[in-house]
């Protein structure tokens, strides 16, 4: 900023307008005697001629309009110095005060609405929620089991009678007077036996399907079992037989061993999981 040659306050004014715009203020005096290397009366005059013209570093293109417009006296030497051809008298330009506009024009601005963007609906069949079905009650059941349990047992039971079956002393030399009729081992073992494989063959948790095959012709065999000892028992006491004849005893007796075997095997076959060799 210095100069072999002194700045002129027209100049350091336009300077000091430029740096207020880019500050965004007025500096003040000691900061325009900083910025520009000026002594205190150039500053001073700086800011007494920037306060004249109502300059507004925030609205720098309005000092035009804002201010009126201010004349000042050209000297001979300079018109001198561009015009050397011929001295043309400067013509005086009419002073017009033009009153600074205080108040700001309001400018709407309207902004065209745009138009909301409508996503597409994805379309869902709506299925009909039918109503939960009520739980089917199962004490029908007991009482059909009821009377099945009366017949099916006392029919074993008289089977097992006529086949050598009958009261023994569970604990010899332990507990003599303990005794039951070993009859009761048919309806219990055959008949308990058959309800556990339909529970097994109808069950959907059993994933085996060894287990499920072997439940389903065991509990078909153990009823076709029932029903024909039933038939059995029936018919010998219509008939008067006190003693079975011997291949319907040997049969009888063979019972307890092959329903001990069959539960054996199906609980066996139930630990085993060949769903994954299936496939």
């Amino acid at each position: 900023m210095t100069s072999a040659y002194p700045i002129t306050v027209d100049d350091l004014t336009e300077r000091v307008k430029a740096f207020a715009v880019e500050q965004g203020e007025i500096p003040s005096r000691n900061r325009i005697k900083t910025e520009f290397k000026v002594g205190a009366p150039k500053a001073t005059a700086v800011l007494e001629a920037l306060s004249a013209a109502g300059f507004d570093p925030t609205r720098p293109d309005a000092e035009e309009i804002e201010s009126p417009r201010r004349l000042h006296a050209v000297p001979v030497a300079e018109v001198e110095d561009t015009e050397p051809a011929a001295m043309v008298e400067p013509v005086p330009t009419p002073v017009v005060e033009v009153e600074p506009t205080t108040a700001a024009t309001e400018v709407t601005v309207v902004v065209d609405p745009v138009p909301a963007v409508v996503e597409p609906t994805e379309v869902v069949d709506e299925v009909p929620v039918s109503a939960p079905s009520k739980r089917v009650r199962s004490w029908p059941l007991l009482l059909l089991a009821a009377g099945a349990f009366v017949a099916i047992w006392g029919g074993w039971v008289g089977l097992g009678e006529l086949t050598g079956f009958g009261p023994i002393r569970l604990l010899p030399g332990i507990a003599d007077s303990f005794v039951i009729n070993s009859a009761i081992t048919l309806p219990i073992g055959v008949e308990a036996y058959a309800a556990y494989a339909l529970r097994v063959w109808l069950s959907g948790h059993t994933r085996s399907a060894k287990a499920r095959r072997f439940a389903r012709w065991s509990a078909i065999g153990s009823l076709v079992l029932g029903a024909a000892g039933q038939v059995a028992y029936h018919l010998m006491v219509a008939a008067g037989v006190t003693t079975a004849p011997w291949w319907i005893t040997t049969f009888v007796s063979c019972l307890p061993v092959v329903v001990l075997g069959c539960g054996a095997a199906l609980t066996h076959l139930l630990n085993d999981d060949d769903t994954e060799a299936q496939r």
